[in-house]
């Protein structure tokens, strides 16, 4: 039989084993990507190093994020005379040094490996938080806070790119939801840990509750910097990891697409000229920037500053506590999305259903006077934006995944999440003042022509989707081709293609399953 008849053949629905009840369950919450017991045992040593890591780095840079929140309600704005718009600039100038800090980061993981740059980031990054505590004036906490935002870029889509360099398409969504669930963990927590320290430690040793809270959100970021130094593994090509065997490192390599002879060049001309040949650069940015702004009720901390507006009727412990149910939701969402779309291949029925669902907030949020019940909802409603992360960061990985470009995929997701984030520079300031308190009408207008635009935008993701997956299939059936002419003592394709079928590699590309 002629090899693309037996891959084909492998591959076909009618010729895979039928699974039991609870291999279907197990399928649906783990995913089938793995085809052996040994890539099952690789794909568990990486969830417990890579996602570890990942997870608690990220855990603490949304506690920050949250911490700063509630220290603004809870004495900060008090202590350093904050006024007006303060508040809402301060934000924009983190997200200004987080903007800047995208790309060079995404080009110097590229030669400085992960394993000593993303920890490095994080011991950094604890120190700014710890020097927050000390700031006296706004102007120093803007300046500390633009800095907080330059290195924690580092963060995101260095996770993102590398879950892109070790899982397969159908493990991403997943990993990439869990990995976003843990920043939600992070706002959480931050609630009770504020309300905790506020209770316990406000005035210990001439200190502010809020400048415990800083203090204690660096110190703990240190262990999990010493865990990447020591654990983290890099990307196959390069590591080093003392977890991982030859054969390991051999069988990671043969999961995924091979990479191109200059897939780690950052030559800047060369660089230059693939990003932007690409039209993946083009259309992935705009579709973050679109996805970005559909989290804005969420990322400005719209309801904190409500509950703050209405403090005659909540507590401090009210007001603290109460967003914590929009994190709740936006994990428990973000995770049922990604499951969903690991088992199915399906991610345009999330997008639409993530535009539903900030309609239905939209339309809530625009009622005078709506009652106090009806704002709880719409706010944590909105939690259920962060729907888009899996469907944005995973669609993302895996058309970036297919050209075997590393450089070309690292930049442009950083470039992603500059343009999501980018908005946020003024987007805040115009749409979503502090000032606007409790009424965000500009706000909840804009949002209705971020989801028209969004589900617009879902059908070009599609096409570009559909347009990779030609090209990836063209070149596996060029290399099958090949194959069946390869005579004499030279057996490196053959060897290469028994590799890849063995591990599932192919198998699970020459008959993909439709993504939509």
């Amino acid at each position: 039989m002629a090899p693309t008849d037996e891959f084909q053949h492998t591959s076909s629905p009618d010729h895979q084993p039928k699974k039991s009840f609870a291999g279907k369950v197990k399928v649906l919450l783990l995913g089938d990507a793995a085809q052996s017991r040994a890539e099952v045992k690789l794909v568990r040593k990486l969830d417990f190093f890579i996602l570890t890591y990942c997870c608690f780095s990220f855990f603490f840079n949304y506690l920050d994020r949250a911490a700063f929140a509630n220290a603004y309600v809870s004495g900060l704005s008090t202590s350093l005379k904050l006024t007006g718009n303060e508040y809402s600039y301060l934000l924009s100038i983190t997200t200004a040094g987080y903007v800047i800090g995208q790309i060079p980061h995404g080009i110097i993981i590229q030669k400085i490996p992960p394993r000593i740059w993303l920890p490095s980031m994080v011991v950094i990054w604890g120190c700014l938080v710890m020097v927050s505590a000390a700031c006296k004036t706004y102007q120093q906490l803007m300046a500390v806070r633009f800095f907080q935002g330059l290195i924690e870029a580092s963060t995101y889509c260095g996770t993102l790119y590398i879950i892109g360099s070790w899982y397969k398409p159908l493990e991403i969504a997943k990993r990439t939801a869990i990995f976003t669930a843990s920043g939600q963990a992070g706002t959480m927590f931050a609630g009770v840990m504020m309300t905790a320290i506020h209770s316990g430690m406000d005035g210990y040793a001439g200190l502010a509750g809020w400048q415990w809270v800083f203090l204690i959100d660096g110190i703990i970021t240190f262990p999990i910097a010493i865990m990447g130094f020591l654990y983290f593994p890099d990307t196959p090509e390069l590591t080093k990891a003392p977890f991982l065997s030859q054969e390991e490192v051999q069988l990671a390599l043969d999961r995924l697409p091979p990479k191109t002879s200059d897939g780690h060049n950052i030559n800047p001309w060369s660089l230059t000229v693939r990003v932007f040949t690409s039209p993946a650069f083009y259309v992935l940015i705009t579709f973050s920037m679109i996805c970005g702004a559909l989290e804005a009720f969420c990322t400005q901390n719209l309801f904190l500053l409500w509950l703050k507006y209405h403090q005659k009727s909540y507590s401090a412990t009210n007001i603290t506590t109460y967003p914590l149910g929009i994190s709740a939701v936006a994990i428990v969402s973000n995770l049922c999305a990604a499951v969903y779309i690991d088992a199915t291949n399906r991610r345009m029925p999330m997008g639409f259903l993530a535009c539903g669902l900030q309609l239905i907030s939209c339309i809530l949020l625009l009622i005078p006077n709506l009652p106090a019940a009806g704002t709880f909802f719409a706010f944590y409603n909105a939690g259920t934006s962060y729907i888009i992360n899996p469907l944005l960061f995973g669609w993302a990985n895996v058309i970036c995944q297919r050209g075997g470009d590393d450089a070309l995929r690292s930049v442009i997701l950083y470039s992603m999440n500059a343009s999501s984030s980018i908005l946020y520079t003024f987007w805040g300031i115009a749409l979503y003042p502090a000032a606007d308190v409790p009424h965000w009408k500009k706000g909840a207008i804009a949002m209705i022509c971020i989801l028209t635009i969004l589900a617009a935008m879902l059908f070009l993701v599609k096409w570009l989707d559909d347009m990779t997956l030609r090209k990836e299939q063209e070149i596996l059936d060029g290399v099958v081709h090949q194959s069946e002419h390869v005579e004499g003592g030279d057996m490196d394709i053959k060897e290469k293609k028994k590799e890849l079928l063995e591990s599932g590699a192919v198998v699970a590309r020459v008959m993909p399953v439709k993504a939509n």
